[in-house]
C-alpha cells in the first residue's frame, strides 16, 4: 500500500495531504519531533521521534520507499526520498525531482552561507491560497502516478 510520508512539524497542509490518501486508499505517516494536534482517520498513523534535529527526517527516510509520497520542504530530506525511489511534493506544490533536487541543495547551501556572512537575512514568503491550491494538484497528479505504479 502507498504511504504519504508527512514532515508534518510546520506543515502547513496536513488537512490536504489527508484527503488526498483518503480518496486514493493510501496510509498517511504524520512525523513530528512533539506532540501536535494532527487529523484522524482510519489510515493515520502519528509518530512522535525523539528529540533532535534530524530524528524526523531520520524516520521517514529510513521507511519510505518507491511508490511512497513524501511531504516535506525540507530539501535534504526530500533528496533522501528522491534516492530511496519516492516521489515528493513540497508543501506549495512544488515536486522534488530527480532533474530539479541538485539545484534546490545548491541554492539551499549558497542561502545559508549568505545568511551566515551577513549577506542576506533570509526571507520566507507567506504561505497562500494559491500554494495550498498547487499542493493539492502536485499531490493528487503523485497520487495518480503511485497507483500506476510510476
Amino acid at each position: 500500500m502507498t504511504v504519504i510520508y508527512v514532515d508534518a512539524d510546520a506543515c502547513p497542509v496536513k488537512e490536504e495531504a489527508l484527503r488526498v490518501a483518503e480518496r486514493h486508499g493510501f496510509a498517511i505517516a504524520y512525523v513530528s519531533n512533539a506532540w501536535m494536534r494532527l487529523p484522524e482517520g482510519a489510515n493515520v498513523q502519528r509518530v512522535v521521534v525523539a528529540e533532535g534535529p534530524d530524528a524526523a527526517d531520520d524516520w521517514i527516510a529510513e521507511r519510505i520507499g518507491a511508490g511512497d509520497i513524501a511531504v516535506t520542504a525540507d530539501i535534504p530530506l526530500a533528496s533522501r526520498c528522491l534516492k530511496a525511489g519516492a516521489q515528493v511534493v513540497g508543501p506549495t506544490g512544488k515536486p522534488f525531482t530527480d532533474a530539479n533536487i541538485g539545484t534546490a541543495l545548491a541554492m539551499r547551501d549558497l542561502s545559508r552561507h549568505l545568511r551566515e556572512t551577513g549577506e542576506s537575512r533570509g526571507f520566507n514568503a507567506s504561505f497562500t491560497r494559491q500554494d495550498r491550491s498547487r499542493f493539492l494538484e502536485a499531490l493528487e497528479l503523485a497520487a495518480q502516478r503511485a497507483k500506476k505504479g510510476g
